[in-house]
């Protein structure tokens, strides 16, 4: 079985504990105005435009964005670093664009994986049918769950999608007693708000076993990916916040004794 994959980052340590390989699934329900990755919305692969430096000199370039690949090639280069989770306790992320677009790839990608004892942990954005994320239940060690915004309309503005499915998704897994690691993006003006925060905290506040919050700041490093694809790029104003902010939010989460981290 094929899966469409954009990327496979290597020596990873910002998608779960430990050192990880991360692979990239391409395709994604949402078009978030802060996404860092537009080249992985599209279900298809597709041609971008990508700057590279030679002697000084900047030249444009064109690439294929996306890639079909067998389960096994894949399962390849996982293994390369198989070392490396022994060692840290790390192990394979499954991130996009948005990898439950892909269930039946995933889901054989994850059984593979736990036939060689290599830890995962699923990237999402929790946009899926009930019966989607039932299945992968048991079939991955952790869930790293985006949390973005509580109020449906903003939800739709931001993300272009309702948020309605998202969060019945996110109790399911809580009730099954699934490990679950929430990541709430903070863009300033958008989703750092007091109200949308504190939604969070009582929301959060209520579900069995989730315990763990990584908040990770805005950057605004991805404006000129956005500029070789030739989308407009919404948040062109938009600065990341202050450490100081970032620490008053983290205190407000750590206050309800959440594990509370700044990155992920």
């Amino acid at each position: 079985m094929k899966g469409l994959i954009f990327d496979i980052m290597r020596y990873a340590i910002h998608d779960g504990p430990g050192i990880r390989t991360t692979v990239f699934m391409k395709g994604c329900p949402m078009r978030c105005w802060w996404c860092h990755n537009p080249e992985s919305q599209s279900r298809e692969p597709e041609w971008i435009k990508k700057d590279r430096i030679l002697d000084g000199r900047t030249y444009e370039t064109e690439e294929v964005s996306g890639k079909w690949m067998e389960e096994e090639e894949v399962m390849a280069e996982i293994r390369k670093d198989m070392v490396f989770y022994d060692e840290s306790g790390g192990g394979v992320t499954f991130s996009g664009g948005e990898p439950l677009m892909q269930p039946l790839f995933l889901e054989h990608m994850l059984s593979r994986c736990g036939e060689q004892n290599i830890s995962t942990a699923l990237d999402t954005c929790g946009l899926a049918s009930a019966a989607v994320i039932k299945k992968m239940i048991g079939k991955t060690d952790l869930f790293l769950f985006d949390l973005k915004l509580m109020d449906e309309k903003e939800h739709m503005t931001y993300t272009g999608v309702p948020n309605a499915g998202i969060l019945r998704n996110l109790t399911l897994l809580a009730a099954a007693g699934a490990a679950v690691r929430i990541r709430i993006p903070l863009i300033p003006g958008i989703t750092d708000t007091n109200d949308n925060l504190g939604r969070m905290r009582d929301f959060l506040a209520g579900l069995p076993g989730i315990r763990t919050i990584d908040l990770l700041p805005y950057h605004d490093i991805a404006g000129n990916k956005y500029r070789r694809l030739n989308l407009a790029y919404k948040l062109r104003d938009i600065h990341p916040m202050t450490g100081d902010r970032l620490e008053e939010i983290r205190k407000e989460f750590a206050g309800l004794h959440f594990e509370t981290h700044i990155g992920g």
